[in-house]
């Protein structure tokens, strides 16, 4: 699928998944994916663990009774960072920016190779459970799991996607909110 195809078909899938695996090789180019992520100052903060074994992913099945995809997973990606994160340029960190990069590329090539996905992040934060996760899947002291990505073929590819504002609602040309904003680069008025 070309990279354009990708975004514009990649959707917050929280519905059913079919009864099928993911085969390791798809797993791995997937998070190969997000390895190429850029990363503040090439500091590479994210890591990934990738859950296909089915005990663990019962056990994590169990912690989200509501989401019909956590609850199907067929795999997860586990994204971890750290707690306390340190500064890498002017003492400031970029692990959240990080680890955003490196789950959008995974998005877009689950979205390539037909699997569906979605982003569960606040979920994570509540009730420590980025850290039992963590701590499920042996991560070091000091890691928790920032996002985590379940993942399979969805039962239903058609499923409602949420729509995107337009362009001309969320970008314009050399001004925010410029009216008559021109397109494509035209220059309108005096040259």
């Amino acid at each position: 699928m070309d990279l354009f195809d990708a975004i514009a078909h990649r959707f917050s899938y929280r519905g059913p998944f079919l009864d099928q695996p993911v085969p390791r090789e798809d797993l791995r180019r997937i998070v190969q994916a997000g390895l190429l992520a850029p990363s503040g100052c090439n500091e590479q903060t994210t890591t990934f663990v990738i859950v296909d074994d089915p005990a663990l992913r019962q056990q994590i099945q169990a912690m989200h009774p509501k989401n019909v995809a956590m609850r199907q997973a067929r795999a997860y990606i586990a994204c971890l960072v750290d707690k306390a994160p340190i500064g890498v340029y002017e003492g400031l960190s970029f692990q959240v920016e990080d680890c955003s990069a490196a789950v959008e590329n995974i998005l877009l090539a689950a979205t390539a190779l037909g699997y569906a996905t979605v982003w569960v992040d606040g979920w994570l934060r509540g009730d420590e459970r980025g850290e039992t996760i963590a701590r499920l899947l042996g991560a070091p002291e000091g890691k928790t799991v920032r996002v985590i990505l379940p993942l399979g073929r969805p039962a239903d590819p058609n499923a409602p996607r949420q729509t995107k504002k337009p362009f001309e609602e969320r970008a314009w040309f050399n001004r925010y909110g410029a009216a008559g904003s021109a397109k494509d680069g035209e220059r309108k008025g005096p040259a």
